[in-house]
């Protein structure tokens, strides 16, 4: 699959509006507020200006009205301006010399100011694409899906993955212990939870040296390699000590909660470490959960993968959290899917959010790939019979998976799928 073009010299974006204005008059409002102009003409915005520098409007489809607005503006009640109110989907075209290989002036520039404008009663970025060479300006991922089979030794079929549970509470030492456990149990991946960063009971500089030693010995003994996502999330200089660390550790990946991080942080932190980059959306329901406003998955990953991240976070099918099923197997395909053709910058889907041995299915038959991180929390370390178990039971779901196989059929062959099954419930 290959992402569509968009002109050398301009970024693309899709947004859809609501307003009870004349759509043409906002979006071409719009664009004048995310480029040259302002709510009217000034001194020396000229002709030759704004033929160079303005935003243009390239497309307006009209949709279907409603009867209420879906967000309040005062400035509508000032003018005394009532539904019905109109909706549309409009896409931009923002000259790239206007922003340069700037990706926090690029995000605004795409989803600044245009959420305060007093005209809509919606806005919500939909997507963008991006020229070749513009993406070739940003950074790439350091290694992505390739590089990270390389590192987790995974020739083929999904990463399979836990999270530190508990989240919170476990000592360093306490930490190393677990991970032996997961290592043992036949773990592909390990990362720690968003929210146990820098702990006082677990600080990064004693958690990073007892886990790495627990993941060398076991590399030693057995020849299998374990990926650790140290959650790394701090100021820009602490999270450049803490992949140091991770990199003279013999570690191969760092996660960060990259919504509070930001743009620039990630972007350094990726210039300054040759690690994986494993981006934790949290956060992300803020930003997209209502229908009218905020940005959708599309847009959002483009602007991350600009930064040069590995890992893209995009939940779980059937799964705890809210985001249905089709957006889960969209967001997984907008990762697999390259920012510009001719370039490989695609990044690893993992999909977290009670995952389990009985959403393999589902997830196969969406994503049509093995080309994946598939974590589970507790569908691991909740097994009835142990880790291992936990971990056996998602490789045997993912075989059955795979040679289109009922799980129940497999299961009468499979103990440890059979008594997650029984355990976990009947989400086939």
């Amino acid at each position: 699959m290959s992402a569509p073009s968009s002109r050398d010299d301009s970024v693309e974006a899709d947004y859809l509006i609501e307003t009870p204005l004349d759509l043409e008059r906002v979006a071409d409002t719009i664009a004048g507020e995310q480029s040259s102009g302002t709510f009217v003409r000034v001194a020396n915005e000229s002709d030759a200006l704004r033929a160079r520098s303005r935003a243009s409007v390239l497309r307006i489809e009209e949709l279907e009205p409603v009867p209420h607005a879906s967000l309040p503006s005062a400035w509508l009640t000032r003018q005394r301006v009532n539904g019905p109110f109109r909706r549309a989907r409009v896409t931009l075209s923002f000259p790239v010399a206007n922003i340069g290989a700037n990706l926090p002036t690029l995000a605004a520039t795409l989803a600044g100011n245009l959420y305060d404008l007093g005209e809509v009663t919606g806005m919500r970025l939909q997507s963008v694409r991006v020229p070749r060479a513009y993406r070739e300006r940003f950074d790439l991922p350091e290694h992505g899906v390739a590089g990270t089979r390389r590192l987790t030794g995974v020739v083929e079929g999904p990463m399979v993955g836990t999270i530190i549970k508990p989240n919170v509470g476990l000592s360093a030492q306490e930490t190393a212990q677990l991970v032996r456990t997961l290592c043992e149990a036949g773990i592909d991946f390990i990362k720690d939870d968003e929210v146990c960063a820098n702990p006082e009971h677990a600080p990064i500089a004693e958690r990073v040296p007892a886990v790495m030693r627990e993941v060398r010995a076991f590399r030693e003994r057995t020849g299998k390699r374990v990926m650790i996502a140290f959650n790394i999330t701090d100021d820009m200089d602490a999270m450049r000590r803490h992949a140091e660390l991770v990199e003279r550790e013999e570690g191969d990946c760092v996660m960060a909660s990259i919504n509070w991080c930001g743009f620039s942080a990630i972007q350094a932190l990726r210039r300054a470490t040759p690690l994986a980059l494993h981006a934790h959306r949290n956060g992300f329901g803020m930003m997209s959960r209502d229908a009218s406003l905020g940005i959708g998955f599309q847009a959002y990953q483009t602007l991350w993968r600009l930064a040069g991240v590995d890992h893209m976070h995009v939940h779980g099918l059937a799964g705890k959290f809210a985001q249905s099923d089709t957006e889960v197997t969209e967001s997984a395909r907008d990762c697999a899917t390259p920012l510009a053709d001719g370039l490989d910058d695609r990044v690893l889907p993992a999909f977290s959010s009670g995952q389990w041995a009985g959403t393999v299915p589902a997830t196969f038959d969406a994503i049509g790939t093995s080309d994946l991180l598939f974590m589970s929390g507790g569908g691991v370390l909740a097994h009835p019979d142990g880790p291992a178990a936990g971990v056996r039971s998602v490789r045997q779901a993912w075989d059955a998976a795979q040679s289109r196989t009922p799980l129940h059929d497999y299961a009468a062959h499979a103990p440890e799928l059979r008594a997650a099954l029984a355990f976990f419930g009947p989400r086939t």
